[in-house]
């Protein structure tokens, strides 16, 4: 008999709902088995093999700190601040760190991810604002990523690839990411891993051919300094590090394992694993950057160059300074940033599968999805790329505006995932507690400070004229409006949780 004559079957078939993964992609974590009861998981002893088993999500989370965006702002960094910025490198990777780490919680803990979470809590326009405000973040980062790799092709084909066919190669990747993925999530992991693998190389071997100073180093990491000439150099590695669309996306990542989230040992000892994993991840992302970041400072600071230096003349400017070697340097620069474009663009598609698919619950098949995710990014890419051919100077007016547009996202991720953690009908024992909920309001305030404060400065150097003033105005009004909702949201079901809590207690009690 034909499906269709089958009703019954055909409304399941309707309401099911979309997932990060199905039960036959997950990966499957040997030994588990072996515990007789639930509570006995938080019990058993600490497993290389698990562990194993475990890793692949937070390195894939950790290439969004090690994009084309973040290069160029260490790269900047370096060159306009010297070392006097690598203790905060160190502590911004910190933030990022706790901020991921509550993703991860989120995604285990429910079993569902970020997207599919805000489009279940919050009211249908609210949703659809948000889902509209993660897209827009996700163009923003892809934009600079796709023109990071293209960037890269053109110095390895010796300029024979223009910018706008380096844009539509890189285009492809996706294609190459739906052909990994058939052969199993660890297989497209192992793929990431290669990739981070070959940053960390080209990078090193940049840090040996320059030999950064070892003592003004450490001194960097270890004593914090700012001055008026670095708060620019220091809002970019903050606002850098932080990307609205990687929250989405770890919260995604984890469920790519077979944890049954209805069972507390089996979610406390994913949630061990999985911080140990992207503790692991983001020390080496940590690593690379500090490597990008005091090569250039040993190259470039205090010389006129530091100034104009960006990703686009990078290579070259290295290049006149250390000249060729075995290898020389601007190809080994070139690996390094098509390593960090092509991994970066990857996980790209990956996070906007889920944030599409997550927000409308949409049941399409990959590669379509994957097509609709990675056309919205290349149009206005391959615009800006050929605008790049006759003037490399806009390549900074281009970051400029695509850090503000990442910059106005950050609330619409943070505000929710905090939201969301807090919640005891959804998080059950893995709420984040009065402590942790503290601290992480806290470090979600000053990301969101910083990124306000790249956002005025912008605005106030940009804006000029009472029409288009009238209009940031209307602008500004209504994303402070929204942002507000979003946290009334959060205080008000608190506030609501604890009344609750005190009603029953008091029944309970008489």
């Amino acid at each position: 008999m034909h499906p269709d004559d089958h009703p019954q079957q055909r409304l399941l078939e309707e309401e099911e709902e979309e997932t990060a993964y199905d039960l036959a992609e997950k990966v499957v974590v040997i030994g588990i088995d072996e515990v007789e009861s639930d509570s006995d998981v938080g019990m058993l002893p600490f497993s290389w093999r698990k562990l194993w088993l475990f890793t692949g999500p937070g390195f894939l989370m950790s290439i969004a700190f090690l994009d084309p965006g973040n290069l160029e702002s260490n790269l900047q960094a370096g060159a306009i601040g010297g070392y006097s910025l690598l203790w905060l490198l160190f502590w911004a990777t910190a933030m990022g760190l706790l901020i991921q780490l509550l993703s991860a919680r989120l995604g285990v803990a429910t079993g569902k991810h970020l997207a599919e979470l805000c489009r279940e809590e919050y009211p249908t326009w609210a949703r659809i604002v948000l889902w509209v405000m993660a897209e827009l973040a996700l163009i923003g980062a892809d934009i600079q990523e796709v023109i990071g790799s293209a960037i890269a092709i053109k110095i390895l084909s010796n300029g024979a690839l223009p910018l706008w066919a380096g844009v539509i190669i890189t285009a492809l990747d996706c294609f190459i990411f739906l052909f990994l993925e058939n052969y199993g999530v660890r297989k497209l992991e192992a793929v990431f891993a290669f990739l981070i693998a070959t940053m960390a190389v080209a990078f090193a071997w940049m840090f040996g051919e320059t030999k950064p100073n070892g003592k003004e180093l450490l001194l960097g990491i270890l004593i914090p300094k700012l001055s008026s000439k670095t708060i620019k150099q220091a809002v970019a590695v903050v606002g850098c590090v932080i990307m609205p669309h990687n929250v989405f996306l770890h919260s995604a990542l984890v469920q790519s394992r077979d944890v049954d989230s209805t069972k507390k040992g089996r979610v406390r000892e994913a949630l061990r694993y999985y911080s140990i994993e992207s503790t692991l991840a983001l020390f080496v992302s940590f690593i690379i950057n500090l490597f990008v970041t005091t090569v250039f400072a040993k190259a470039f600071y205090g010389t006129d160059m530091a100034n104009s230096i960006g990703l686009i003349n990078a290579g070259e400017y290295l290049q006149d300074k250390y000249g060729g070697g075995l290898l020389p340097i601007l190809y080994i620069w070139a690996i390094g940033l098509l390593a960090a474009g092509q991994s970066s663009t990857i996980t790209g598609t990956y996070a906007g599968q889920f944030i599409m698919g997550g927000f409308l619950n949409l049941k399409l098949k990959k590669w379509l999805r994957a097509l609709i995710t990675r056309s919205f990014a290349i149009v206005p890419t391959i615009i800006v790329a050929l605008v790049f051919e006759t003037s490399d100077g806009m390549v900074d007016i281009l970051n400029e505006w695509l850090n503000v547009l990442q910059s106005i996202q950050i609330p619409f991720a943070l505000i929710p995932l905090l939201c969301l953690a807090s919640k005891e009908h959804l998080m059950g024992t893995f709420r984040i507690g009065p402590v942790l909920k503290i601290f992480s309001w806290l470090v979600a305030v000053l990301v969101m400070a910083i990124n306000g404060y790249l956002l005025v400065s912008f605005i106030s150097s940009e804006v000029n004229g009472l029409l288009i003033a009238i209009f940031v105005f209307v602008f500004v009004a209504a994303y402070v409006a929204f942002v507000v909702y979003l946290v009334y949201q959060s205080i008000s079901f608190s506030s609501w949780h604890n009344f609750i809590n005190w009603k029953v207690s008091t029944v309970v009690e008489n």
